[in-house]
């Protein structure tokens, strides 16, 4: 059975940062791909970033390409999300996954609980 436990989400003011993790069992981290999501009050959930299995290839909604930047450590089966220059519009539950393919992670059964993450202005 895939698990995944994502960590690091909090407050903070605009400006500042925040480093999420996701840790996952159950599955052989060097054949998936991992990734974010996120849902914010009141809207659907987005794709914020994802990775390939191999950390070779990474991947960025527009409105987060620059400021965070997603690694992987296979050896521990971890995903991490740094995010820097949080802005308000950040403020979301994030959602880690996992799955076969790094562009299609939006169709994987497998996701974490999420983490919230508030962002003040």
């Amino acid at each position: 059975q895939v698990h995944l436990v994502e960590s690091g989400g909090g407050s903070v003011q605009a400006g500042g940062s925040l480093r999420l993790s996701c840790t996952g069992s159950g599955l052989a981290a060097s054949t998936y791909a991992m990734g974010w999501f996120r849902r914010a009050p009141g809207k659907a959930r987005e794709f914020v970033s994802a990775i390939s299995w191999s950390g070779g290839g990474t991947y960025y909604s527009d409105s987060v390409k620059g400021r965070f930047t997603i690694s992987r450590d296979s050896t521990n089966n971890t995903v991490y999300l740094q995010m820097n220059s949080l802005r308000p519009e950040d403020t979301a539950v994030y959602y880690c996954a996992a799955g076969p393919w790094p562009t299609r992670l939006d169709r994987t059964d497998y996701w974490g609980q999420g983490t919230q993450v508030i962002v003040s202005s």
